[in-house]
């Protein structure tokens, strides 16, 4: 396997009991998660891997979602819009400062 260029981790909330909680999974993590996969296939952007996580624990912030090797997390995620925002952010390098979480 050839290592990802970027790999983006994105919160699904689930605790050790294999249950949703927080605000991740509440408000659409999994749609979004979705979203986010196709629209980096649509753009041909096949070396940024994606991954669903357990809490990033940044629970008030969520949706949440974080990526590598930059360091970028992000919150408040909330829209196709956010995630195309990012996925321009990981195309040009340069963060997407609205969703930057401090």
């Amino acid at each position: 396997m050839k290592k990802p260029a970027h790999h983006v981790f994105v919160c699904a909330s689930f605790r050790l009991t294999g249950e949703p909680q927080g605000a991740c999974a509440k408000k659409g993590a999994a749609r979004l998660l979705q979203y986010l996969e196709g629209e980096l296939s649509d753009r041909g952007l096949g070396d940024v891997a994606v991954s669903s996580t357990g809490c990033l624990k940044v629970c008030d912030r969520g949706p949440a979602l974080v990526v590598y090797p930059e360091n970028w997390w992000y919150g408040r995620v909330e829209s196709e819009a956010a995630i195309d925002a990012i996925i321009d952010s990981i195309e040009s390098g340069v963060p997407a400062a609205e969703y930057l979480l401090a």
